[in-house]
Order: structure tokens, then C-alpha cells, then sequence
């Protein structure tokens, strides 16, 4: 297998994609990448969504749900993925270019939005490896910050460096004076692993909630639904275990046309 991507010019692009041009790339790990396209002036998305990418080197291009991780008020699109040896799209994925051509559907979608929320205190994100990504685009949203006082996100990986792309977005926002100015001290990282035991946090976020220690360690009550609000996103195990947790704590499941006191997004890569 080459390096090279193949272009529109070889293969026609499905009307209901845009081609988009690759404008950054960023490899965290050996199993972690960070990448942005152009924007198409007329999509439009809500912080929190998913839309479908692949790549032209195909007549039927494999296709896949990734989380939008720029702000809905971005120039450019950032999407953050795993590589997965053999993997239908990120076998290629993980070798693009800038300048190389992303397909992207023209629709977005999801659950992790503001508006299947109903209102609350305090909003928890729980996200494990690239789960990350869509409150990567939230935690740079104005009205996350208008609707809610005060956001924990949690990102649990299986080890230090895996971590790095949730730190870089925290970094960024203190970096930047109109986003730090916004988010003032309402924003709060909690992040875990499982396998480096150098790591002062150890754990699956699960168990941190079920024996306490997460509401210790940051000086906060234990959930409870008439002041907290929940997203998950990550693994099918993940998701199971968190989504029964919340519930254990009195939260129950929302949707865009049902909102509620927390969402799950069920959308994968590979």
C-alpha cells in the first residue's frame, strides 16, 4: 500500500458529499491522529454532532461516523481518530496529507447537543480515548457555558500519552483570550488511565463514580438529577457502564425530540 491518497480526479464524488481538502495533520501516538479539512460554506452543524467521512479511492468509498471536534463557529473542520490496523477507512485515513481529499457528507447529526439537555447546575462529559471529540467542539461553545455553571469533562485512556489531546485542548483555550475570557474557571479536566501506574489518577471513570473518589478529588456533591446533566461518549462497554451509573444516580435518558438529564452518542469509528 502507498502513501498517496487517491483524488476526485480518479474516482467521482457521491452527490451527497463534499470533498474537502486536508489543511492539517497531527499525529499524538502510534495510535492517535488529529486532522483538519476545509470548511464548505454552506455546511452547518450544531457543536456536539457527527457527520460521515471517507476517502476517494474508491467506487463505493467506505464511509464512517466521526465526531465534529472544531466549534460550530470554526473556519476549518477537526475530526480526531484511532488507526486501526486493517481498518476499512482508517487503514488509508491515517496516511493522508495536507492537501489530500476528505469526503464528508452533507448531513450531520447526533445526540450530544445542548438542546437534548434539559436545564441544570453542572454538566458532566465522560468520554474514554477518542470519545473526546465531540466535547472537544462543545467545551468551545459559547452557549454550553450560558446554559450550564460549571462543566467537568472526563477523559479516561489507557495511557499517559494517550491523554495529550484532551491537555492541548485545555492549554488552547488558556491560550486563547476571548475563550479563556468565556469559559473563566467554569471548565474543569479530569482525566484517568488504566494501564500507567506513574499516573497520579488511575481508573475507569465508572468506579471513580461509584466509590466517590471523582466528587473527593474535585470538591463537588455526587450526581444528582435535579442539578447535574451527563454526555457519554466512547466504547459500547463504556457506554453501557456509565449509562447504568447515571441511572443508579436518578438521571434518566434524553434525545433531541425527548430532552432529558443526560445523552449517549452511539456513533463509532471502525
Amino acid at each position: 500500500m502507498t502513501d498517496t491518497i487517491l483524488q476526485p480526479a480518479t474516482y467521482p464524488i457521491p452527490a451527497n458529499c463534499f470533498a474537502q481538502t486536508v489543511t492539517e495533520v497531527q499525529h499524538h501516538t502510534d495510535r492517535l491522529f488529529r486532522f483538519r479539512i476545509t470548511r464548505p460554506s454552506s455546511f452547518r452543524f450544531r457543536s456536539g454532532e457527527f457527520v460521515m467521512i471517507g476517502l476517494p479511492n474508491a467506487e463505493r468509498p467506505v464511509m464512517r461516523a466521526y465526531s465534529i471536534a472544531s466549534s460550530a463557529w470554526e473556519e476549518t473542520i477537526e475530526f480526531y481518530s484511532i488507526k486501526v490496523p486493517g481498518g476499512p477507512l482508517t487503514e488509508s485515513l491515517q496516511r493522508i496529507r495536507e492537501g489530500d481529499t476528505v469526503l464528508m457528507r452533507k448531513k450531520p447529526t447526533g445526540t450530544l447537543v445542548l438542546d437534548a439537555l434539559l436545564p441544570g447546575k453542572r454538566l458532566w462529559m465522560f468520554s474514554t480515548g477518542t470519545g473526546i471529540a465531540p466535547f472537544a467542539s462543545l467545551i468551545r461553545e459559547f452557549e454550553t457555558y450560558e446554559k450550564f455553571g460549571q462543566v467537568i469533562l472526563t477523559h479516561t485512556c489507557r495511557d499517559v500519552a494517550e491523554l495529550a489531546y484532551g491537555e492541548a485542548l485545555m492549554a488552547g483555550i488558556r491560550a486563547d483570550d476571548t475563550l479563556s475570557e468565556m469559559v473563566g474557571d467554569k471548565l474543569r479536566l479530569y482525566n484517568t488511565v488504566t494501564r500507567d501506574a506513574a499516573f497520579p489518577r488511575q481508573g475507569r471513570i465508572t468506579d471513580l463514580m461509584t466509590g466517590g473518589r471523582i466528587f473527593a478529588d474535585l470538591g463537588v456533591p455526587p450526581i444528582t438529577p435535579e442539578t447535574d446533566r451527563g454526555m457519554i461518549c466512547g466504547s459500547m462497554a463504556m457506554l453501557r457502564d456509565t449509562k447504568a451509573v447515571l441511572e443508579r444516580f436518578g438521571l434518566t435518558e434524553g434525545a433531541n425530540s425527548s430532552p432529558g438529564t443526560f445523552v449517549v452518542e452511539r456513533a463509532f469509528v471502525d
